[in-house]
C-alpha cells in the first residue's frame, strides 16, 4: 500500500488528536508513583478521552482489552492495565497512549522512572530518548525511511544497548497503523523517500542486553527474553521540507 500524504486540513485534525494524546501522556506520567495501579492509569486516560469527545485507539484493536498500554521493567510494549498491578519504587513504567479524535489518531509513549537509582537503567531510558530524537531529526523530506531507522540504531548500538526487531514504528493517520513500517534498525539511504505530509509514529524500543522478546500467555504483553529492562518512547511527527513537526510535543 502507498504511504498516505495528509492534506493541510487533515494535518490540523492530526495536531488536535496528537495534542490530546500528549496531554494524557503527561498527566499520567505525573501520576505514576509507588502504590498507583496501572488500572488507575487506564481509568484516568479513559476519563480524559471521554471529556474531550475522543476514544481510545487501542481498545478493541485486534482485540486489545485496555484503554492504553502500560509496560513495566522487562515488559517492552502492549502491557494491559490491571487494577491489581501496583507500581513500585525502582520500576520503569512505559505508558503508550493512542486516541482517536475527529477521525484521526494521535499516538505517543514515554517511559517514567520511579525512584530509579540503578545507573544502567537510568542510562537505558535516556538513550531511548536520544534515539527517538535522532530518528525524528532524520525524518526530513528528501531523506529515505532507512535514514530514520539507521539514526535510531546508531545511537542505541553506540550506547551498548539493543533495539527490538520484532516490533516497529509505523505510519499513522485515520488508522492506528498505516504504511510505512518503521524499523528501529537498518541501512541508511534505503526505503521510500520521505515527503511533506507523511505522518509517522517513530518509537524506539530499547533493550538493555538482548533484542529477543517473548509474548505472555495473555497474547499481548511483550517482554524481553532475558527479563532485563526495556524502555519505549514515541512521538507522532509530520514530515516537512525542513525539520519534522513533532505533533505530540507538549505545547507550552
Amino acid at each position: 500500500m502507498a504511504i498516505i500524504i495528509k492534506t493541510p486540513d487533515e494535518l490540523v485534525k492530526m495536531r488536535a488528536s496528537a495534542q490530546l494524546a500528549a496531554r494524557i501522556r503527561d498527566t499520567l506520567a505525573a501520576k505514576i508513583a509507588p502504590g498507583v495501579t496501572t488500572g488507575e492509569l487506564g481509568d484516568l486516560a479513559f476519563e480524559m478521552m471521554k471529556a474531550a469527545g475522543a476514544k481510545s485507539a487501542f481498545l478493541g484493536y485486534r482485540g486489545f482489552p485496555g484503554q492504553i498500554c502500560t509496560s513495566i521493567n522487562a515488559e517492552v510494549v502492549h502491557g494491559i492495565p490491571n487494577h491489581a498491578r501496583k507500581i513500585q519504587r525502582g520500576d520503569i513504567v512505559s505508558i503508550d497512549i493512542g486516541v482517536v479524535l475527529n477521525g484521526f489518531v494521535g499516538d505517543t509513549a514515554t517511559t517514567v522512572m520511579v525512584g530509579v537509582t540503578d545507573p544502567e537503567t537510568i542510562r537505558l531510558v535516556r538513550v531511548s530518548e536520544e534515539a527517538l530524537a535522532a530518528g525524528i531529526k532524520a525524518a526530513r523530506a528528501g531523506n529515505r525511511l532507512g535514514d530514520v531507522s539507521n539514526a535510531i540504531e546508531t545511537v542505541v548500538k553506540k550506547a551498548g544497548f539493543t533495539v527490538v526487531k520484532d516490533f516497529v514504528g509505523h505510519g499513522v493517520g485515520r488508522s492506528l497503523h498505516e504504511e510505512p513500517q518503521i524499523p528501529n534498525y537498518g541501512a541508511a539511504g534505503r526505503g521510500p523517500k520521505l515527503k511533506p505530509g507523511m505522518t509517522l509514529a517513530i518509537e524506539p524500543m530499547v533493550n538493555m542486553v538482548s533484542s529477543d522478546v517473548d509474548v505472555l500467555e495473555d497474547g499481548w504483553t511483550v517482554l524481553t527474553r532475558d527479563r532485563r529492562p526495556s524502555a519505549h518512547v514515541e512521538h507522532t511527527v509530520a514530515v516537512c521540507d525542513g525539520d519534522a513537526e513533532i505533533l505530540t510535543l507538549t505545547q507550552k
